[in-house]
């Protein structure tokens, strides 16, 4: 039996001290061992699973960290966290004061750049590159990009810069066809043709003026290692193209990619799934989009679905498959996707623009300029708001309220339930005239028999969910249920108002509040600066308001990883902390 390998591996200069012969069965150990962690422990499998060979390939052939690997995403990256110091602590990954699932500076040198959203790896690389030759340094700079974020605008902003620059930058692209649903668009057939040897146009990359070589197989331990020590030697930008399997080495990983880019728990000998417990579970918030946008798109041929490469993550996958002509996957590609949105609502369709709310970042100026200042009708349903847990800093969709927030014509809606998102989902599809906002969480909506008949929503409305006396709590979202079930539970009367819309604010409701309570608390899953609280006390300031006003949601820090209760009670969001925050505040009051 042959001796383990990876036991007497913490770094990759003890790496380099295997033979070349040895690192195939060093690439066995290296999945076995994060299977059988993620197995337990969750995260993301299939991507690291296939670029084992690679990243131990990588770490052999150059000397990290003096030279620079710098991983796209980051969902592949638990190989490289492993070999580079974290095996010892490999099992806290994306737990509470755990390792993060993505690479992050403060955590390694090893991890250059942070990564969580696609498409950076080219553009951070050519600028540690260029950054290289003004000071001098001879160190290689290896950019790792899969084929579905080298479709993105960015990294083909990086390719065409770096093109006509002498840095020393590898491109290697990790081609599965994969990203987290299957790759789409005209650049995936066209490395598809590369790849069977069928593509008689130029090659896109040469003509971009990159050293291309390639396709290899990814898995071929002996040939990458022997391209790669070529690759070393050649001047200027390079670009290696890999071909690979997601979920490599893990029979239901291979066949299921889609299920096994993050499976969950899992059995580590046979990588089968649990079997779902036959008991009914209320709907995720995502299959409330999913099948709502299907019953009205069938009745309604002017509605379009749109998302930017997460038609399994929103649930627009069901109107894929039942509306196929009217729901599109456009690769990740947020800018695109909304500015697309925006040209098919000058045309009187009516988009619904699906995007985690994280992601939407990254089309701000698209959200601005092509949709607001022209008052396009463009409906954003913005899934994974607030705290998404595991996943840490760069998914937390916290800021949407803030940046949204001071956009003029944008009106911006927080469903407290599938019922509330339903209703609202029926409304923007009945006409409105202005660009709108709904967005929601990650998880399910806390309800069962929620496919009620449709209600028409007042814009700008909100809801008495219980009336008070002294204190009153205005919440948003799913907040709501979780402030109710802490209203039920303390000995006083209190006030509880879902307010749904943060703009327009129900003023007619809120001047009636500030009336008739002596204090009020906001609650929202999203940062205060700038949030619903601060819209709040704008609001009690313009009318000369004095009442006690007490603002909670997401502190001004970049909140990390963890679960959602976890990251909940460390921002005093969950029930005991809001419990603590209204009896102090009405001792407050009872004192004054």
């Amino acid at each position: 039996m042959q001796k383990s390998l990876l036991d007497h591996i913490n770094f990759p200069k003890d790496l380099r001290q295997l033979k070349a012969d040895d690192l195939p069965h060093l690439a066995k150990e290296l999945r076995d061992f994060i299977i059988n962690i993620v197995a337990t422990k969750e995260g993301h499998l299939g991507a690291s699973l296939g670029v084992i060979e690679l990243t131990i390939a990588l770490h052999y052939v150059f000397n990290t960290p003096q030279d620079l690997l710098i991983w796209d995403v980051g969902h592949q990256a638990y190989g490289h966290k492993i070999l580079t110091g974290r095996k010892a602590v490999f099992d806290t990954n994306r737990q509470l004061n755990g390792i993060s699932g993505f690479p992050k500076r403060s955590e390694s040198e090893y991890d250059t750049f942070g990564v969580g959203h696609s498409s950076t790896s080219i553009s951070a690389a050519l600028g540690m590159a260029i950054a290289s030759q003004l000071k001098g340094e001879e160190k290689h700079h290896i950019a790792i990009i899969g084929d579905a974020s080298i479709a993105s605008g960015m990294a083909f902003e990086g390719l065409n810069h770096a093109g006509v620059t002498e840095a020393n930058l590898l491109v290697v692209l990790n081609d599965n066809a994969i990203g987290i649903d299957p790759s789409v668009g005209a650049l995936k057939q066209y490395l598809t043709n590369v790849k069977k040897g069928t593509e008689k146009q130029d090659n896109i990359f040469e003509a971009l003026n990159f050293d291309y070589s390639g396709p290899i197989d990814g898995h071929n331990m002996p040939l990458l290692i022997s391209e790669l020590k070529r690759l070393k030697g050649v001047k200027g930008p390079k670009f290696l193209h890999i071909i690979t399997t997601k979920g490599k080495g893990l029979k239901q990983a291979e066949e299921n990619q889609v299920t096994y880019h993050a499976p969950g728990k899992f059995n580590a000998k046979t990588g089968e799934r649990p079997i779902k417990s036959n008991q009914i579970l209320a709907p995720k918030f995502q299959d409330v989009f999913g099948e709502t946008i299907v019953e009205l798109a069938i009745k309604n041929n002017k509605i379009i679905g749109i998302t930017p490469a997460m038609p399994t993550g929103s649930s627009l996958k069901y109107m894929m498959k039942e509306i196929p002509d009217r729901a599109f996957d456009v690769g990740i590609a947020e800018q695109h996707a909304v500015t697309l949105a925006a040209g098919m609502a000058t045309q009187g369709l009516i988009p619904f623009c699906n995007i985690y709310s994280t992601f939407l970042q990254r089309a701000y100026d698209q959200v601005i300029h092509d949709v607001a200042l022209q008052n396009l009708p463009v409906i954003f349903c913005l899934d994974r708001a607030g705290l998404v847990g595991e996943d840490g800093a760069t998914h937390h969709g916290v800021f949407d309220l803030a940046y949204l927030n001071c956009i003029p014509n944008l009106v911006i809606f927080a469903p407290r339930d599938a019922i509330a998102l339903r209703n609202i989902m029926y409304t923007a599809q009945k006409g409105v005239d202005f660009p709108l906002a709904i967005r929601y969480p990650r998880g399910r909506c806390h309800i069962l028999d929620w496919k009620k008949p449709f209600k028409i929503l007042e814009i700008g409305k909100g809801v008495t969910l219980q009336k008070g006396e002294d204190l009153a709590i205005l919440s948003i979202g799913p907040m709501a249920s979780i402030v109710q079930n802490v209203v039920n539970t303390v000995k006083t009367n209190l006030g509880h108002y879902d307010m749904q819309f943060i703009k327009p604010l129900d003023e007619k409701l809120l001047h009636h509040i500030f009336d008739v309570y002596k204090a009020i608390i906001t609650i929202e899953d999203g940062t205060k600066v700038g949030g619903f609280g601060s819209t709040i006390l704008a609001f009690a300031n313009q009318h000369n308001y004095n009442n006690k006003i007490l603002t909670l949601g997401i502190e001004d820090n970049f909140i990390q990883h963890g679960t959602t209760e976890d990251l909940k009670k460390l921002q005093k969001l969950d029930a005991d902390s809001i419990k603590k925050s209204i009896e102090d505040l009405l001792l407050i009051l009872n004192n004054s």
